[in-house]
Formats: C-alpha cells, sequence, structure tokens
C-alpha cells in the first residue's frame, strides 16, 4: 500500500459520475449509519464557486455535518497532498466525536489516493513547466505526447495526448528524477477487495446520467452560473490553475470574453461534462474495491441509503 492513512479503507464512500445523485443519498445514509460527511470533490474546495460545482445546499449541509467545503479562494492552487493532509485531520475528528466517517463526491483520483495511497514525486518546477508549456504552442499537444512515448510509454498509454497538463507533469517528473512517475505510482495499483471497503457507486445507465446532466447544466445557468463567473472575475481577476479544472467555467469565461455564444457555452458544458462521467466511470471499472448500486429511472434517496446499509452489513 501507499502512504494513505491505513484505516481510511474502514470509512464509508459514496461516489459516482457527476449528476448521479450522490448528495441526496449521502444525507439519508449519514443519518442512518450516524456518520459526519467529508467532501471527496476536487472543486467543492473552492469558495464562491457554488453553483457551478453543484455544492451541498447550504439547507443540506445543516442536516449533516460537512467537511472540507469552501476552505480555498478560487486563485488557491491544490493537491492531492493537501486534500489528503486535509481529509486526515477531518476523519480523526470526526471519529473523536463518536461518528462515522463517509467520504462523498465524484472525484475518483481522490478517492484511489485514499486507498491505496500515491506518490506525487518531486515538487513542481515552474520553470520547467513554463518552458514547456510555451513549447507546446509551438510543437502542439501529439508532438508533446509524442515526447512523453520516449521516456514513459506505461504513462503515455495512460495519459490522453490533450491532456496537456498531465503529460508536463509526466515530463517534469522524469526530468527531475531521470524515471518514469510510472515507476513512482506503482504503489497506487494495488487495491482492496470490495469486502475490505465500504465503496459504494450510484451506477446509472448512460443515457439517464446523459439527461440527468443535461438538466444539472441547465439549471445551473438558470441559477446564475454566468452571473457567479462575473462575479469570480471581478472578485480575483482570473481563477487559478486547479479552479480553472471545474467543468463550466472555463466556457463562461470564453462566453464572458466573446469568443463563444451562450447557447454555444451551455451546449460546451454538457458535452464536457458528459466527457466528465465518462472518465469518472472509467475509473471506476478500475477498482476493485467499489460495488455498484444500479440505478434505472428514479431515484429514492432513503431507499438507496438503506440498500446501502444492507449490502454493507452482508459483508461483515
Amino acid at each position: 500500500m501507499g502512504n494513505q492513512d491505513p484505516n481510511f479503507n474502514q470509512c464509508w464512500f459514496l461516489t459516482g459520475p457527476t449528476a448521479s445523485g450522490k448528495t441526496s443519498v449521502a444525507i439519508p445514509l449519514a443519518q442512518q449509519i450516524n456518520a459526519e460527511i467529508i467532501s471527496l470533490d476536487s472543486m467543492a474546495l473552492y469558495r464562491q464557486m457554488d453553483i457551478g460545482t453543484a455544492k451541498p445546499t447550504p439547507a443540506e449541509q445543516a442536516q449533516v455535518p460537512h467537511h472540507l467545503i469552501n476552505v480555498l479562494n478560487p486563485d488557491e492552487e491544490s493537491s492531492i497532498a493537501f486534500y489528503i493532509e486535509q481529509a486526515a485531520q477531518a476523519k480523526l475528528e470526526i471519529e473523536d466525536r463518536g461518528k462515522q466517517v463517509l467520504f462523498v463526491g465524484g472525484t475518483p483520483l481522490y478517492l484511489k489516493a485514499l486507498l491505496r495511497g500515491m506518490n506525487e514525486g518531486p515538487a513542481p518546477d515552474p520553470e520547467f513547466r513554463a518552458a514547456v508549456e510555451a513549447e507546446v504552442k509551438t510543437i502542439g499537444p501529439a508532438a508533446l505526447h509524442e515526447r512523453l512515448k520516449n521516456v514513459d510509454p506505461l504513462s503515455a498509454a495512460r495519459i490522453h495526448p490533450n491532456d496537456v497538463r498531465r503529460v508536463i507533469r509526466a515530463l517534469e517528473v522524469y526530468h527531475a528524477t531521470g524515471l518514469p512517475i510510472s515507476h513512482t505510482q506503482l504503489d497506487f495499483d494495488e487495491g482492496y477487495t470490495a469486502a475490505e471497503t465500504k465503496v459504494f457507486v450510484l451506477n446509472w445507465p448512460r443515457e439517464q446520467v446523459h439527461k440527468r446532466i443535461n438538466a444539472r447544466v441547465d439549471a445551473m445557468f438558470e441559477a446564475g452560473l454566468v452571473e457567479e463567473t462575473q462575479g469570480l472575475l471581478e472578485e480575483y481577476k482570473a481563477l487559478g490553475t486547479t479552479a480553472l479544472q471545474a467543468v463550466g467555467y472555463r466556457e463562461v469565461i470564453e462566453h464572458l470574453e466573446g469568443k463563444i455564444d451562450l447557447a454555444e457555452a451551455i451546449n460546451q458544458v454538457k458535452a464536457h461534462t458528459r466527457q466528465f462521467a465518462k472518465r469518472q466511470c472509467t475509473w471506476y471499472r478500475s477498482m476493485e474495491e467499489c460495488r455498484y448500486i444500479d440505478l434505472t429511472t428514479t431515484l429514492d434517496p432513503i431507499e438507496i441509503a438503506n440498500q446501502i446499509v444492507q449490502d454493507a452489513s452482508v459483508e461483515q
């Protein structure tokens, strides 16, 4: 195993693709198992990014204590190491109160890191990154990905050529250590069995996920996503590189800059969110820890919470 708290595998986890209904199920589940909730969402960390990240509402947070929501400003950077450190502290405080710990959210990288640990490798090298970012504007992402193939074919096979940020990080690790990043993350591939953990994935048919995503995105724009983004830019001038990874904000910024009209921004957010959901599901399928709660067309949160508790008790 990696460098994680060895007892994270004893916590409860509720995850699933975006718009799958995690928050609605989490509230009755937490109440049933006497738990407090730790957000498992990399973007819920950011203050004032409420609509685009679909955070639990104040009313939902009032029903069950929530942690790791609104802890960073939108221009601050985050990392897996920061998240795990904060999660470990929150976990200990919750357990000191005699409560269970329930992680809820849809960032599979955090889920995997909590359960399996992760060696982040050397610290970032701003000069190297800036040089490569400047170069990629000339040579293009495909050529950069080809360079990664030459030094770390395993990572190149895992990282999409258009995921320039991760390609640069892999090259950065090789530049700093002389070793492929894939060699430093082998512990990340060693997992638990489903029976050793309580990791539950809300699993919808793809067409239902797409319908739910489209409805959520429409609701976000109706709730004022454009205005929220405008306010963030007025206060912070620019979002940090981590916060900009949140689907929705980059597209709205392009709209505010006059690059695309509102209809195109909405369509892009829907398409990019569907792509994100597909990547989430790929992560879950790669983890033997996951148990699936199959859903069809409707969601009864209390019924699903009951099923999760029953399924967990069967494995004990």
